[in-house]
């Protein structure tokens, strides 16, 4: 029975197709240029049951997945039986599949759950120069399994080519500096009474500048040519300085409030980390390049601080996945039990002084469990040797990854086991001789963002690695926004670093390439993270750091947003199923908004005083490209294209 359901389906399907025409099976297709995130996409020729109905063959992808496709106007129709496979691994699923040309959505599927039968697609696509077929995830599920069966198109002469993103040309949005001193950085910074002080004023501005600093407090000193301020932390209180920067061409001034006591990072955290990059290939090298790079190109004037070293700078005790260079095999720890850094790594020290005498911090990597996620030597058992290891060698900000620490605690899911190692870690750190954050990196499990600070952590990732899955950064930011109750000033809610610019692919860990997200994206990944109030790690390759890169990472406007004194994430106003509003409070009485777009058509979006709790004339500031837009009343609409964000700040006129 179910046989004769699939043959009389296909018949359906084939109904109308003139001799003339000829079928196109989209598993004939290169499915490469479908993007799903993790993994390709794959051709079942065997079929897919859905419903308990087999349908054959079939393609099947993960939610979210796009393929958009070049008809050249040769396409006639498009058929397809479309729904959730029985053996769907992650349940329940919940997803949408659409159907859309370069202007509209040609067919909507609505919400189709795990168990629900198939559902026909048959489309005039006549004279259409591109199609895409759409699969989006419910809300309330991730990464559900779709799959696309007896999927077709009928062309009179040439096949559909598949396309990557739809063509789009580069614009930098971000002005580049001017020559006169502009000072940039939050009007706040975090330290601990008596411990080792570093600070580099970020300024744009051509060089030389001269600084100066009034009312810095005893213990600290300023270097007049860098910028860098160094010493021992000021006692318990808040210490008010004014910064003043000046060159030949202007000068600028800004106040400081330096806060001695118990809080660290009063604002995200800025920096850099060589995981999307480097992955297992990382060396002293690479590193001591980024943080020159970090100068160089104008990110430290900017606000970035950390340069940071992710898995694989340890040892491991044998080859495998990850760790197959024997540079990097030999015993984990010495005679006295202290971590043993690969032969790449040939002075931990020295390392971190190189980057201090930047005026940058400098970041480590380590596990609670016995090894890495790459298997290299992690700290079970040795953590408080290992924190006072870190700490002598000058590191300021330690990622602590879950990893096989799953091997300790075995079956014991509590809460409290969850945050063993974390508190443990936290009041080591408590106890050294410097400052140093604590990034709790185990995934969002157990809600983590609801006591992260309470065992001494500073940030933490609230879900799984965002590399995997770049074509899913707007529904990672609202997953991510849904936790703004816990974010304020020392902890920060972290959903992974941005990844432009030169990224590896990070199913392969491969070299370096250009990212796989448009212009128009990137600059919605770097809006969406401001608005959150998370971190800011740049995570890609430092050497390659071309003029799109720096003007996604690089614009203060933005980053002002971002490191605003509030600690405020944005909250999240849904206007349609693409379309949404971020609101972010400032400390000035001001509000961000993004006007976000998560489709693939671009669209016009309108933001209304009413839903904003705005009233009366307001002045509409285009942060990306530093323009006042006028004073508007009543409402704001902006163009945005697909998977796009238009960033404005309103403030009452004046």
């Amino acid at each position: 029975m179910r046989t004769l359901v699939s043959t009389v389906a296909a018949l359906l399907l084939l109904v109308g197709i003139a001799s003339a025409e000829q079928v196109v099976p989209l598993e004939s297709l290169d499915l490469m240029f479908m993007h799903q995130g993790r993994g390709k996409p794959y051709m079942a020729s065997q079929g897919v049951a859905i419903a308990g109905q087999r349908y054959a063959p079939a393609v099947r992808t993960l939610a979210r997945s796009v393929l958009w496709l070049d008809l050249g106007g040769q396409c006639v129709r498009f058929q397809a039986m479309v729904g959730v496979p029985d053996d769907a691994r992650n349940r329940p699923v919940a997803v949408r599949f659409r159907v859309l040309d370069d202007r509209r959505t040609l067919w909507h599927s609505g919400l189709m759950k795990s168990g629900e039968p198939a559902k026909a697609v048959d489309i005039d696509v006549t004279g259409r120069k591109r199609l895409c077929l759409l699969v989006d995830d419910a809300e309330t599920t991730e990464l559900g399994t779709a799959a696309w069966a007896q999927a077709r198109f009928v062309v009179r002469d040439a096949s559909p080519q598949p396309l990557g993103a739809p063509p789009e040309e580069i614009v930098l949005l971000t002005p580049k500096p001017g020559p006169a001193p502009r000072i940039n950085g939050p009007a706040v910074y975090g330290c601990r009474p008596g411990k080792a002080f570093l600070y580099r004023i970020p300024a744009t501005g051509r060089r030389p500048i001269q600084f100066t600093v009034t009312g810095l407090p005893a213990g600290l000193v300023l270097d007049r040519q860098t910028g860098i301020i160094t010493g021992t932390a000021p006692g318990r209180g808040d210490h008010s300085v004014r910064i003043e920067a000046s060159n030949a061409h202007g000068r600028a001034e800004k106040n400081l409030r330096i806060v001695s006591g118990d809080l660290l990072a009063l604002t995200p955290p800025m920096g850099w980390n060589h995981w999307y990059a480097y992955y297992n290939r990382v060396t002293d090298a690479m590193i001591r390049q980024a943080a020159d790079a970090m100068v160089a190109s104008g990110m430290a004037d900017v606000g970035y601080q950390f340069v940071s070293i992710d898995d694989c700078w340890m040892r491991a005790a044998n080859s495998g996945h990850r760790n197959n260079d024997p540079q990097r095999f030999g015993p984990l720890r010495d005679a006295q039990g202290n971590i043993l850094p690969n032969k790449y790594f040939p002075d931990m020290k020295a390392l971190a002084d190189y980057v201090h005498a930047r005026g940058l911090k400098a970041g480590i990597y380590t596990s609670p469990g016995p090894l890495t996620c790459g298997g290299f030597a992690g700290s079970y058992q040795h953590e408080a040797q290992d924190a006072r290891q870190f700490a002598d060698w000058g590191y300021d900000l330690l990622k602590y990854d879950w990893c096989s620490y799953s091997q300790v605690v075995g079956k014991d899911q509590s809460l409290a086991a969850m945050q063993k190692p974390y508190r443990l870690m936290g009041d080591l750190l408590r106890r050294q001789n410097r400052d140093i954050q604590l990034n709790l990196c185990q995934y969002g499990m157990g809600n983590v963002w609801e006591w992260g600070a309470e065992v001494g952590g500073h940030s933490w990732r609230t879900a799984g690695d965002l590399g995997y899955f770049l074509n899913r950064i707007f529904e990672v930011a609202l997953k991510n926004a849904e936790h703004r109750a816990w974010s304020k000033p020392g902890a920060w809610n972290d959903p992974d670093y941005i990844q432009i610019g030169y990224v590896g692919a990070a199913d392969a860990e491969g070299l370096p390439r250009p990212s796989p997200l448009t212009p128009t994206e990137q600059y919605a990944f770097m809006s969406l993270w401001a608005l959150m109030a998370s971190p800011l790690f740049y995570s890609g390759d430092m050497s390659r750091l071309d003029d799109l890169t720096l003007s996604v990472l690089c614009n203060p406007e933005v980053i002002e947003v971002n490191q605003d004194l509030l600690g405020r994430s944005a909250e999240v106003k849904h206007l349609t199923d693409d379309i949404f509003l971020m609101l972010k409070p400032l400390s000035d009485g001001s509000l961000a908004v993004g006007l976000c777009n998560r489709g693939e058509l671009p669209c016009r979006i309108t933001a209304r005083w009413a839903g904003l709790g705005l009233a009366g004339p307001q002045t509409v500031r285009d942060l990306w490209r530093q323009q006042d837009l006028g004073i508007v009343d009543g409402e704001f609409s902006a163009s945005v294209g697909r998977r796009g964000v238009a960033l404005v700040r309103i403030r009452p006129a004046r």
